[in-house]
C-alpha cells in the first residue's frame, strides 16, 4: 500500500485494500447530467466537480434548490435520500447565499430537528440534534473528523451542510471529542464549476460589522480536468449586542483534478477568529426560579473578557476505478489550531439580577491528524444486487492545555450591567502556564468497517447490514506535573442494520437499528467553583442504542418524511463534587419535515419535531420520568420564498421559529419560557450588463426584537442559559463577473 498517509495504520489499510479486490462487481457508476436552467430565469452556476472526489458527485438540488436529492452517508457514499434507512437533510449552497448565513448555527436555524447552544463556559457553537449535542469539535469536513475550527466556522467554507439524524458510528465512526449520538453534521467544500466564476460579496450589519469577500473559480486544460477554486472573508465589528464586536478573517482553497478512472481532491484553509466582549452565558440559581430575561441588546461581559482562535488545515481525498466494477478511495487531513481565552460566565446570587463569578483563563493547542481508506464494489448473487464496503480510519489529537482561575469573586447584575475589576489568578487554581501549555489529553482511535447492501425485487428493496471494530486510545495528563493521570484503551463493535422499501416510485418506507459509540467522559477539574475529587479521571467509551422508522415521500416538486426514533445514553455528572453516571437519559421522539416548491414560484423548507427526554435510573430513583435538562418537547421550524409575480428577479421570505420550554434543572422546578422568533428577507438579483450580475440581499433576524433564554446547557448535566440574538439587520450585495 502507499504511504501517502503515514497516520493510517498499515494493517488497516491492507485490509481494506484486500477486503475490496476479492469482491467481483459487474456495475458502474457515473455522474447524471447537469439540469437546465429553467426559462426566463437568470441561469445559475452548477456544480458539476465533485466535493468529495467521487464519481457521484454531489447530490442534485431538489425542487426549489434549498435542499438536495441526498447526501454522504457516511462510508456508503453519496445516496438518494428516498433509498437510504435513515433521516437527512443537505442544505445547499444557494440557501446559505440567500439566508445570508455566516456559520454553520446560521444553516441549521431551518432544521426542526436542531437547536443552538454554546459550550460549557465558552463560545464554541453546539448544536443539540434529537436532543443529544454534536460539539463543533466533531463536525466533520468531506467525511473527516477534527479538521475544522472549533469554534466558530465560516460559511465561505462550504458549499453543503449535511445533517445526519440518529446514531451514525458505524457510518462515520466515533466521533472523537465525545458527541454524536444524536446525529452528525458533514460540510463538503467548494469546487470550480464548469464556468469561470468571479464572485465579489459586500455587506453590513446591526452594530457596524461590516464584511468582504471574494469567490473565484476556474477550471483548466483541454477537457477541462483541473479545476481551482479560493473564497477569502474579512468580517470586524459590532454586533446588535452592547459593545460585542467579532473579527474573522479566513481563506479558503479547493483544488481537483480527474480523469476517466481517478479523481482527486485537496483543501486548504485558514481562520482567524476573536470575539471581544462577547456575552457569556447565565448559570441559574438553584434556589430562585429562572430570572426574567434582560433585553435583547443587554451586554454583561466584563471589558476583558475575549475569546481568539487561529486554524491552519489541509484535507486531501483520492478515488481510483480499480475495474470498471471496484472503485477505492483514501482520504487525509491535519489541523493544528491555538485558542486563547479570558471567561467570566455569571452565577446569579439573587432574584434582582445580581451575580457572581470568578476569571477563568485558559489557552489551548490541538495537532489533529486524521485519515481513512476504503473500497467499494458492485456484484450480483442470482436476483440478489450487492453493494459491498470496506473501509479502514484513524484519528490522532494531541491537546496541550493551560488554566488559571481567579481568587477575586467578579460581581456584575444582568440587568444593570457594570465592569468589574480584573482580579489575579489563584495560584491553588493554575494548571500550566498560560503562556506555554502542556500536553494533557490524547485521543486516538482506529477502525475497521465492513457492509453489504443486498437489493431485492429489482432494488425496491434494500437491506444494509455491516459492523464496525473501533479502538479507542485516550489518555489524561495531570497538569503542572505531566504525569499520566488515568488512561483507556479498549475496542468495541457497533453494528447497523437498516431496510428501505420503495411502496410506490415517491413512497419509501424504513427501519433501522444503529448504534453510537462515545468515547469516556473526563471528569472535570472543578465544578461549583470547588475542586472535583476525581479529576482528570476517564470513563470507559458507551454504546448508545437507537432504533428508528419512517416513511419519505417525494412527490417531484413536494418532499417529505416522518420519522419516529428512540435512543439512549448514560448521564454523568457531578454529584457530591464526585462525577460519574449518574442515570440514564432516554430521548423519543416523532419529526416531520417538508421541502420543495410545490408551486411555481413558492418554495418550502421546515418541519416539527417532538421530543420525549425522560431521566431514568438515576441516583436513588430520585428524578425518575422526570424530563432532561435543556431538551424542549416541541421545535417548529417553517420558512418560505415567494418569487413575486411580475417583478422578475424579486423574491421575499420569512421564517417561525418556535422552542416550547425547557427545564433548568433535573426536579423540573426551574422553567425557561417557549419562546418565538420571526426572520423576514428579500433578495433581487439584476443584469448589470457586460456579463456581470448583481445580487442584493436584505435580512431582518429576530424581526419583533423578542427578548428570550434561547437555550439550557448543552454540555450533560449544566443549566447555563443563553440569550438570543437581538433583531438584527442585514444588507449584502453581490456581483458576479
Amino acid at each position: 500500500m502507499p504511504s501517502t498517509f503515514p497516520f493510517v495504520p498499515r494493517p488497516l489499510a491492507v485490509a481494506a485494500f484486500l477486503a475490496a479486490q476479492a469482491v467481483a462487481a459487474t456495475a458502474q457508476t457515473g455522474a447524471e447530467p447537469a439540469a437546465p436552467a429553467p426559462s426566463g430565469t437568470l441561469s445559475t452556476v452548477t456544480v458539476e466537480a465533485s466535493a468529495d472526489a467521487s464519481a457521484e458527485g454531489l447530490a442534485k438540488p431538489f425542487a426549489g434548490g434549498q435542499v438536495a436529492r441526498g447526501g454522504r452517508v457516511g462510508i456508503l457514499g453519496t445516496q438518494d435520500v428516498m433509498e437510504t434507512p435513515f433521516s437527512s437533510t443537505s442544505y445547499t449552497n444557494e440557501l446559505i447565499q440567500d439566508q445570508q448565513a455566516r456559520s454553520v448555527a446560521d444553516v441549521l436555524l431551518n432544521d426542526p430537528s436542531v437547536r443552538q447552544a454554546r459550550g460549557f463556559g465558552n463560545f464554541q457553537e453546539l448544536y443539540v440534534v434529537r436532543g443529544f449535542p454534536v460539539y463543533s469539535d466533531d463536525v466533520a469536513y468531506n467525511g473527516l473528523y477534527g479538521m475544522l475550527p472549533r469554534q466558530y466556522i465560516a460559511s465561505e467554507f462550504f458549499e453543503r451542510v449535511e445533517v445526519f439524524r440518529g446514531a451514525n458510528s458505524f457510518l462515520n465512526g466515533a466521533a472523537p471529542f465525545g458527541s454524536g449520538i444524536g446525529g452528525a453534521i458533514n460540510l463538503l467544500p467548494k469546487r470550480a464549476p464548469n464556468e469561470p466564476l468571479t464572485r465579489i460579496g459586500f455587506g453590513v450589519q446591526t452594530g457596524g460589522q461590516g464584511y468582504v469577500s471574494a469567490d473565484i473559480a476556474r477550471r483548466f486544460g483541454p477537457d477541462q480536468s483541473t479545476g481551482i477554486r479560493i473564497n477569502a472573508v474579512r468580517r470586524d465589528g459590532g454586533t446588535g449586542i452592547g459593545d460585542e464586536s467579532q473579527k474573522l478573517s479566513a481563506l479558503g482553497v479547493g483544488f481537483d483534478w480527474r480523469s476517466r478512472n481517478v479523481r482527486l481532491s485537496a483543501d486548504i484553509g485558514y481562520q482567524d477568529y476573536s470575539l471581544a466582549q462577547g456575552r457569556p452565558s447565565v448559570t441559574p440559581s438553584a434556589t430562585l426560579p429562572i430570572p426574567q430575561v434582560p433585553d435583547a441588546r443587554t451586554n454583561f461581559a466584563q471589558p476583558w473578557t475575549y475569546a481568539r482562535e487561529t486554524d491552519k488545515f489541509a484535507t486531501v481525498r483520492g478515488e481510483v476505478d480499480i475495474t470498471d466494477q471496484v472503485t477505492a478511495w483514501a482520504a487525509g487531513g491535519v489541523r493544528s489550531s491555538d485558542e486563547d481565552n479570558v471567561l467570566s460566565n455569571p452565577t446569579l446570587t439573587n432574584a434582582f439580577g445580581a451575580t457572581s463569578n470568578t476569571r477563568f483563563s485558559n489557552t489551548r493547542e490541538d495537532r489533529v491528524r486524521t485519515g481513512e481508506v476504503g473500497v467499494r464494489a458492485k456484484f450480483a448473487t442470482g436476483p440478489v444486487s450487492h453493494t459491498v464496503v470496506a473501509s479502514a480510519a484513524a484519528f490522532d489529537n494531541d491537546r496541550d492545555n493551560a488554566y488559571a482561575i481567579s481568587s477575586g469573586s467578579v460581581r456584575n447584575n444582568i440587568y444593570t450591567p457594570y465592569a468589574s475589576f480584573y482580579p489575579v489568578a489563584n495560584g491553588a487554581f493554575t494548571g500550566n502556564w498560560l503562556s506555554g501549555p502542556r500536553l494533557t489529553d490524547t485521543i486516538k482511535t482506529s477502525s475497521v468497517a465492513v457492509a453489504d447492501t443486498l437489493g431485492f425485487l429489482d432494488e425496491r428493496l434494500l437491506v444494509t447490514v455491516g459492523a464496525r471494530r473501533q479502538k479507542i486510545d485516550q489518555k489524561n495528563y495531570a497538569y503542572n506535573t505531566g504525569a499520566l493521570n488515568s488512561s483507556y484503551d479498549k475496542s468495541r463493535t457497533t453494528p447497523v442494520l437498516g431496510a428501505v422499501f420503495r411502496v410506490t416510485p415517491g413512497v419509501s418506507v424504513y427501519a433501522s437499528y444503529i448504534e453510537a459509540l462515545v468515547k469516556g467522559n473526563v471528569a472535570p477539574t472543578t465544578a461549583n467553583n470547588r475542586p472535583v475529587s476525581n479529576g482528570g479521571e476517564i470513563f470507559a467509551p458507551y454504546r448508545s442504542k437507537q432504533k428508528e422508522v419512517g416513511v419519505k415521500y417525494d412527490g417531484g416538486n413536494l418532499g417529505g418524511s416522518i420519522a419516529f426514533f428512540s435512543t439512549a445514553q448514560p448521564n454523568f455528572y457531578v454529584v457530591n463534587q464526585t462525577y460519574g453516571p449518574n442515570g440514564e437519559q432516554r430521548n423519543r421522539g416523532l419529526e416531520f419535515s417538508v421541502y420543495g416548491e410545490p408551486v411555481k414560484g413558492l418554495r418550502v423548507l421546515g418541519g416539527l419535531t417532538l421530543l420525549d427526554a425522560e431521566q431514568r435510573r438515576t441516583l436513588n430513583g430520585a428524578t425518575d420520568g422526570y424530563d432532561v435538562i435543556g431538551v424542549p418537547k416541541q421545535q417548529l421550524n417553517i420558512g418560505a420564498e415567494w418569487d413575486i409575480p411580475g417583478v422578475r428577479g424579486l423574491a421575499v421570505n420569512a421564517r417561525l421559529v418556535h422552542t416550547s420550554k425547557q427545564y433548568a434543572n433535573a426536579t423540573n422546578t426551574l422553567v425557561v419560557p417557549s419562546w418565538n422568533r420571526v426572520d423576514v428577507g428579500a433578495r433581487y438579483l439584476m443584469d448589470i450588463g457586460n456579463g456581470r450580475t448583481l445580487t442584493l440581499r436584505a435580512r431582518v433576524d429576530n424581526l419583533f426584537d423578542k427578548s428570550y433564554w434561547a437555550s439550557v446547557g448543552g454540555t450533560q448535566g449544566s443549566n447555563y442559559l443563553m440569550m438570543g440574538q437581538p433583531r438584527t439587520f442585514a444588507v449584502s450585495g453581490t456581483i458576479d463577473f
